[in-house]
C-alpha cells in the first residue's frame, strides 16, 4: 500500500510542476521568460502623442508602431506599418501602402480607416490643455484645426483620405522638410480607434502646472506592437508589458517585460549586481570600466544628441547678447566634458550633434576665457547679475547623466565671473519641464534632446523655430529663417540653409550655449542577447532574449 501511495503522491507532485511550469510559461512567469529592465523615470503616460520624453517613449514603442519606422541600430528608415510611402505634388501628398492582415490588441482591424482617424484625431484634439502637451504634434504640423493657444500658427495638416483600405493620402498645405522622417516619431504612432472612443482619449484636464489624462492614456493604450499593456504598478514602479501573441511580424522573445523605475542610477546598479534586474539604462561613465570587468555588457549608443544651458530671455538682464556671450565665455565646457560627461563626449559648436546635416564647424565659437567674460559683463552692465538656474532631480538623461553634477560645475564656473547663481533643483516628473518649458520660471536651465530623425529642423528647428516659454524671446528673424531653411527641398540647399541658420544662433542669437553632444550607454547582465543600443535611443525589445546560462 505504501508503494502504492508513494506512486501517486509522486504523479500528483509531478503533475503539479508540470501544472506550475506551463502555468508560468503561458504567463511569462519563468525567469527566461522574463526581462526586467530598470530604467530612469516614470512614464508621463502612455498615449504617444501627449508626450516627448525618452522614459514615456520606452514602453509606448514596444506596444505602438508608427507607420515609417527606423532601422535597428540607425536612423535610417524602414517600413514599419506602411510598406511603402511616396511624395508627389512638392512633398505635399504622401501615399501609404499599407500593410495588411495586422489588428490592435483589441481586434480591431489595422487600416486606412484607422490611419486617417489618427491623424484627424490630433488635428482636432480641442481645449489648451490638450494642445500644449502635444508637443511634437505643434511642432511638426505647427497648428490644430482650431488653435487654443497663441503658440500655434497655420496647420501643416490639410487631410487624410483612405482611396481604398490598404492605402492612406495624407494631404499637407505645404511642403516641410521632416518629412518623411517625422512619420516614424513615437508621438505619431497609430492607436486604436475603438479604443480611443471607448476611454475617452483626448480628456486632458489642468489644474495648476499639473496636468490629467484619460482612461486611455493611463491604463488602455491599444496599438499594434509587439507587446501589450500589462498594467502600472505605481506602488512598485514596475511596467509590465506582455507578449501579443497574435502579432503581425515576428513575435516576441520574452513573454513578460517589466520596466522598473529607478531614477537614482546607483541603485539601478546594485540591482543589476545583485542579479534582480537584467539591465539598465544610463550607466554612470565613472562605472563603464568596472562594469565591464565584472562580466557585464556595456551596449554604446552612438552620439546623436545634445545638452545645452538654456538662457530665459524673459529676465530683461539677459536680453543683452554681451550678457548671454559672457555666460558661454564663462562655461569651462571642455572641463566639464572631460571629468562628467561619459567617453567619446564632445563640445559640439552648434545646438546639434556633429553628425545631422546642417552642421556649421565655423560658428562662432565660444572657448573658455572667463576674462572676456567679465568684460562682456561690464559693458553690459550687469556685473551684479543674479540668475535663479534651475537643474533636474531624480532623472539621467542620454544627453545629461548626472544633471546634479553638470549643474555644480556650470554654477562654479558662473561664480567664477561674478554671477550669483540661486539653484533651484525639481524633480524631471514633479514639475521641472513644466516649469521650465511650459511657465519659464527659469533664468538658466539644463535641458537636451536625442534627435529623432536625422535632419536639422528636428534639433534647432524643434528648439528654436517659435516663441516658447522656455527660451523667452519672440524673434520673427530667426523664426523666418528656420521656416525657410525647412522649406527647403533640394537636399544640398537644405543643409547649407541650415548652415547659414546654425552660424545666425551661435553668432547672433545665442538663445542657448551647446554643452556637450556625448554616447550613452546600456549594462545589461551576459545571458542577455538580441539588444541593439540605438543612436535614436530607439530600441525595441521584441528580439531580445536571455540564454539559459546566467
Amino acid at each position: 500500500m505504501r508503494s502504492v501511495l508513494a506512486v501517486l503522491f509522486a504523479g500528483l507532485v509531478l503533475a503539479s510542476l508540470v501544472s506550475c511550469a506551463q502555468s508560468q510559461r503561458e504567463q511569462g512567469g519563468g525567469a527566461q521568460d522574463t526581462l526586467v529592465f530598470g530604467v530612469a523615470g516614470a512614464p508621463k503616460n502612455f498615449d504617444p502623442i501627449f508626450n516627448d520624453d525618452g522614459e514615456s517613449f520606452r514602453p509606448q514603442r514596444q506596444m505602438l508602431e508608427t507607420l515609417i519606422a527606423y532601422k535597428p541600430g540607425t536612423a535610417e528608415l524602414e517600413p514599419g506599418l506602411a510598406t511603402s510611402w511616396t511624395p508627389s505634388d512638392a512633398g505635399k501628398t504622401w501615399t501609404f501602402a499599407l500593410r495588411q492582415g495586422v489588428k490592435f490588441h483589441d481586434g480591431t482591424p489595422f487600416d486606412a480607416a484607422a490611419v486617417c482617424a489618427n491623424f484627424d484625431r490630433w488635428f482636432n484634439i480641442q481645449g489648451a490643455a490638450a494642445q500644449s502637451q502635444m508637443i511634437y504634434y505643434g511642432d511638426i504640423f505647427e497648428g490644430f484645426a482650431h488653435n487654443d493657444s497663441d503658440t500655434q500658427g497655420q496647420p501643416l495638416y490639410k487631410d487624410c483620405q483612405a482611396s481604398d483600405p490598404n492605402t492612406a493620402v495624407l494631404h499637407l498645405n505645404r511642403f516641410k522638410g521632416a518629412f518623411p522622417g517625422a512619420f516614424g516619431l513615437t508621438s505619431f504612432s497609430i492607436s486604436s480607434p475603438t479604443a480611443l472612443k471607448q476611454y475617452n482619449a483626448d480628456q486632458v484636464t489642468q489644474s495648476g502646472d499639473s496636468f490629467s489624462y484619460s482612461a486611455y492614456a493611463n491604463e488602455h493604450p491599444t496599438g499594434t506592437g509587439a507587446y501589450k499593456f500589462g498594467g502600472f504598478d505605481r506602488a512598485n514602479n514596475t511596467i509590465t508589458l506582455l507578449r501579443n501573441d497574435d502579432y503581425w511580424g515576428d513575435k516576441a522573445k520574452l513573454a513578460k517585460l517589466i520596466f522598473k523605475i529607478m531614477p537614482d542610477e546607483n541603485a539601478r546598479k546594485q540591482e543589476l549586481r545583485a542579479g534582480t534586474i537584467d539591465g539598465y539604462d544610463y550607466p554612470s561613465p565613472a562605472d563603464l570600466t568596472s562594469l565591464r570587468n565584472d562580466g557585464f555588457q556595456v551596449l554604446a549608443r552612438k552620439p546623436f544628441n545634445i545638452l545645452y544651458l538654456g538662457i530665459n530671455q524673459k529676465n530683461p538682464a539677459l536680453r543683452d547678447l554681451r550678457v548671454r556671450q559672457a555666460l558661454a565665455y564663462g562655461i569651462n565646457r571642455d572641463a566639464l566634458v572631460r571629468n562628467k560627461m561619459p567617453e567619446g563626449a564632445v563640445v559640439p559648436a552648434n545646438v546639434m550633434p556633429e553628425a545631422v546635416a546642417g552642421y556649421a564647424p565655423d560658428a562662432q565659437a565660444y572657448p573658455y576665457d572667463p576674462a572676456k567674460a567679465k568684460a562682456l559683463l561690464a559693458e553690459a552692465g550687469a556685473t551684479n547679475l543674479t540668475l535663479n538656474f534651475y537643474y533636474p532631480t531624480e532623472v539621467t538623461r542620454p544627453y545629461m547623466p548626472n544633471p546634479t553634477d553638470i549643474f555644480s560645475v556650470i554654477a562654479e564656473d558662473l561664480r567664477q565671473i561674478g554671477v550669483t547663481v540661486n539653484p533651484v533643483p525639481e524633480p524631471w516628473n514633479g514639475g521641472y519641464k513644466d516649469d521650465v518649458q511650459k511657465a519659464g520660471k527659469q533664468d538658466l536651465h539644463l535641458l537636451g534632446w536625442t534627435g529623432d530623425y536625422n535632419d536639422a529642423g528636428n534639433f534647432v528647428g524643434t528648439f528654436f523655430g517659435r516663441a516658447k516659454p522656455e527660451f523667452g524671446f519672440d524673434t520673427p528673424a530667426l523664426f523666418d529663417e528656420l521656416s525657410a531653411a525647412d522649406a527647403t527641398v533640394d537636399p544640398a540647399a537644405h543643409a547649407a540653409a541650415y548652415q547659414q541658420v546654425n552660424r545666425d544662433i551661435m553668432g547672433k542669437f545665442l538663445p542657448a550655449v551647446p554643452l556637450s553632444s556625448s554616447p550613452a550607454f546600456i549594462a545589461v547582465n551576459k545571458d542577455v542577447q538580441g539588444l541593439i543600443p540605438s543612436p535614436l535611443t530607439n530600441e525595441e525589445f521584441a528580439p531580445v532574449s536571455k540564454s539559459a546560462a546566467s
